[in-house]
């Protein structure tokens, strides 16, 4: 009788044995398997994340070559010429008369 118990207790084992790596290799699939989830997850959102960066890119890219910016300089650069010359006809005389006492005036 004992030998039918021990066979029976061996038996016992070896079906938990099996349910145990049953049970792991369940778990491992899962496992495996929210990785992979996890992977196309964050591929997604790079890739949306390069979308909404080229997109904006792009416009950036646009607004340049639609002469907006050149524009916008080409005025500032008006303005700042205008304001040299203005400058350069307040001082013209001054200038002049410096150079001029300077050219005539003799030292001995």
């Amino acid at each position: 009788m004992d030998s039918f118990k021990g066979q029976g207790g061996i038996q016992m084992l070896l079906t938990a044995e099996q349910e145990a790596q049953s049970i792991i290799s369940n778990a491992r699939n899962l496992k495996m398997s929210r990785l992979k989830q996890a992977k196309d997850e964050a591929d997604r959102e790079v890739a949306n994340y390069r979308s909404n960066l080229e997109t904006e890119y792009q416009n950036q890219k646009s607004e340049m070559s639609s002469g907006t910016n050149a524009k916008r300089l080409e005025e500032e650069t008006e303005v700042k010429i205008q304001n040299l010359k203005e400058s350069a006809t307040k001082v013209s005389s001054d200038i002049v008369g410096m150079l001029l006492k300077y050219v005539t005036t003799v030292k001995t």
